[in-house]
């Protein structure tokens, strides 16, 4: 591999890690430096959207709100790259904190992969599409 290379895929999955870190901190307006102005967000398989990221955004914090607190775990990361565009598809789990009328704490969890198609900017990579394929859930 050459040099560029490596360092392209270095920062695709920088831009993967910057999107869960942002979600897992709710630091939504950190979303704003993982995708293009134009981005479309698909989060369809879990009821949601699919729209710009003006449109997601509060979708996600709306339907985040009622856990206490949630961590991404991402695996593996296939990244396919073309010049100055790219596909990346990662795995994910997201174990989540929830809290029962009782005041007890109830772990759910969701799996899946998260699907982006990556655009060079002058900024750097950032996603153009991104796609929140669930693929299991437990704990609900």
């Amino acid at each position: 591999m050459e040099l560029q290379e490596l360092a392209d895929r270095q920062e695709i999955v920088d831009v993967i890690t910057r999107y869960t870190r942002a979600i897992d901190t709710r630091s939504w307006d950190e979303l704003d430096a993982v995708f293009t102005d134009d981005a479309v967000l698909d989060y369809s398989s879990v009821g949601g959207p699919v729209d710009s990221l003006a449109v997601a955004k509060p979708w996600v914090a709306q339907g985040l709100g009622g856990f206490l607190r949630y961590q991404h775990v991402i695996g593996q990361v296939a990244i396919d790259l073309d010049g100055d565009t790219a596909r990346a598809t990662a795995y994910f789990t997201n174990p989540m904190v929830a809290q029962n009328p009782d005041g007890t704490e109830n772990l759910v969890e969701v799996g899946g992969y998260y699907h982006h198609e990556l655009v060079r900017t002058p900024a750097g990579w950032r996603s153009s599409r991104m796609v929140d394929d669930n693929v299991w859930m437990r704990g609900f």
